[in-house]
């Protein structure tokens, strides 16, 4: 099962408090129930993620148990077992496993891969590392971790603890799927005390609202249809906070207005920024009374 990153299926920050969790959780709901979408498969799917989402996040109790788990997260739900017994069996797997990994010779060894207990780090050792009668040096190790837009916005760290040890792992703004990170010395210890590197490989979760494209971002943006003929104000939210933009006269559904510099942040390249992208889609009133159904027939004959 795929690990769902429910912070940014409400679009909220891991830090977070349970009222602004509530607060997105309502409005999102809102957004996507069946009542309003009329039979939208993909609106129903979402509706059933952002309360799913919900569930947890919403929930004091679980949501220390997810931010505790992470990637094992959809391993103790299937599991059957009570977090106490899913952690400890987790933790002695890890140990049997970290043992293992000095019982190799000769050859190319990968450690982990999907499922199980062993989604967060995948070591493995070069070519070259193998026993001799001097013994064998440290070995590289590889993971992955995840991260929300959000957070890829701002930039943010992770505190991995590996054999024993805390890793501080800081990643600045505009970290993208794929950037690879490297701490020196970080990996598996050889038998002679010397240690290869640890590399870590970011992973960007989908967001709710938008969608990457490198540096630049791209939003749907829903506008009434009176304000798409009369023209006005539009709020359109970006991850650096709400904007005004103007909507002409006579705007068209489908039309693309770009936001210069409301994108992502260039990794390494500070002040730098991509831009935003807001395809209209104009929203239809789905009930008029009698004087309006009038009104609108006596523009429809003057065209």
């Amino acid at each position: 099962m795929k690990f769902k990153e429910y912070y940014n299926i409400l679009n909220v920050d891991r830090d977070a408090t349970n009222k602004e969790i509530k607060k997105a959780y309502r409005r999102l709901a809102a957004q996507y129930h069946p009542d309003k979408t009329k039979g939208d498969k993909v609106s129903e799917e979402k509706f059933k993620e952002i309360s799913e989402a919900y569930q947890v996040l919403g929930n004091p109790e679980k949501r220390k148990q997810y931010d505790a788990l992470g990637s094992d997260w959809e391993s103790f739900q299937q599991s059957g077992v009570a977090y106490d017994e899913f952690v400890e069996q987790r933790n002695r797997y890890r140990h049997f496993e970290n043992r293992q990994r000095y019982t190799y010779t000769d050859s190319d060894y990968s450690f982990g891969g999907e499922g199980g207990f062993s989604d967060f780090f995948e070591a493995f050792f070069g070519k070259d590392n193998r026993r001799t009668a001097y013994g064998f040096p440290g070995a590289d190790m590889s993971g992955e971790v995840g991260i929300g837009l959000t957070e890829a916005y701002h930039g943010t760290e992770r505190v991995l603890e590996l054999d024993g040890h805390r890793i501080k792992l800081k990643m600045k703004p505009g970290a993208y799927t794929g950037l690879q990170l490297r701490a020196k010395g970080k990996g598996q210890k050889g038998s002679q005390g010397s240690a290869g590197d640890l590399y870590i490989t970011i992973r960007v979760a989908e967001h709710a609202i938008y969608k990457r494209k490198g540096d630049h971002l791209h939003m749907d943006l829903s506008v009434d249809l009176f304000k798409a003929l009369l023209g006005g104000e539009q709020d359109v939210p970006t991850l650096s906070g709400k904007v005004k933009i103007p909507i002409r006269e006579g705007t068209q559904n489908g039309k693309t207005i770009r936001l210069r510099g409301k994108g992502m942040p260039k990794y390494g390249k500070p002040g730098q920024f991509g831009d935003l992208f807001a395809t209209i889609h104009i929203q239809m009133p789905t009930k008029l009374t009698p004087q309006q159904k009038e009104l609108i027939k006596q523009i429809q004959n003057s065209r």
